[in-house]
């Protein structure tokens, strides 16, 4: 990990197209602000967290889903045309 110190109104830079903004500090809080390509996904951590969680939890239901649809599943056998 990278540790930078700023002060009120420096930035960093990320590559060519990332700009971080050193926006307010208070006691508790650094405000930041972000220039970034509208195709670069912006979220706080606790966000991508949940997210995460959830693709996670919905992928297990959906694969408990399709296993138990499966099993149920009865296969019909075509019977073919004698005259055919």
């Amino acid at each position: 990990m990278l540790v930078l110190t700023r002060k009120l109104g420096e930035k960093i830079r990320i590559g060519s197209d990332i700009v971080l903004h050193v926006v307010a500090i208070s006691e508790t809080q650094v405000k930041i602000g972000i220039d970034a390509p509208a195709n670069v996904k912006i979220l706080r951590d606790e966000l991508y967290e949940n997210i995460k969680t959830k693709n996670l939890e919905a992928a297990e239901v959906s694969k408990a889903v399709t296993t138990a649809d499966l099993v149920g599943l009865k296969l019909n056998k075509v019977k073919k045309d004698a005259g055919a």
